[in-house]
C-alpha cells in the first residue's frame, strides 16, 4: 500500500521557482514516479517522471530546460523542482506512483496518486 502527498504549492509571480516535494507511505523506491498536472477545465497531462534507480528521467516539452525532478529513496521523497515559471504552468499538480521501475507519460501507467498540490503563476 502507497500513499502520496504533495506540498510545496503556492503563488509564485512568472519567472519565479518553486519545490515541490512527493512524501511517501509505503515503498516507493521500486517504482518510478511522475508528476502530472491539471488546470481547470483542462485534462491531466504528464509532466514529468523518473525511474525507480533516479538514473533516468523523462519531461514533457512543455517543462524540459525548466523542471527537474528528483528523487531521494531513503526518505521515501521525490521532488520536483520548478524554475522559470509562466502563466501557464498554473495548475494542480499530483504525484503519483507506478505499477513499476519505469513508468510512461500515461496516467495509466501509475496505480496510486496523491490528493495534489496548487501552484498558481501570476504574470
Amino acid at each position: 500500500q502507497v500513499q502520496l502527498v504533495e506540498s510545496g504549492g503556492g503563488l509564485v509571480q512568472a519567472g519565479g521557482s518553486l519545490r515541490l516535494s512527493c512524501a511517501a507511505s509505503g515503498r516507493t523506491s521500486s517504482r518510478a514516479v511522475g508528476w502530472f498536472r491539471q488546470a481547470p477545465r483542462k485534462e491531466r497531462e504528464f509532466v514529468a517522471r523518473i525511474n525507480s534507480s533516479g538514473g533516468y528521467t523523462y519531461y514533457a516539452d512543455s517543462v524540459k530546460g525548466r523542471f527537474t525532478i528528483s528523487r531521494d529513496n531513503a526518505k521515501n521523497m521525490v521532488y520536483l523542482q520548478m524554475s522559470s515559471l509562466e502563466s501557464e504552468d498554473t495548475a494542480v499538480y499530483y504525484c503519483a506512483a507506478a505499477r513499476g521501475s519505469r513508468g510512461g507519460p500515461s496516467p495509466d501507467d501509475y496505480d496510486y496518486w496523491g490528493q495534489g498540490t496548487q501552484v498558481t503563476v501570476s504574470s
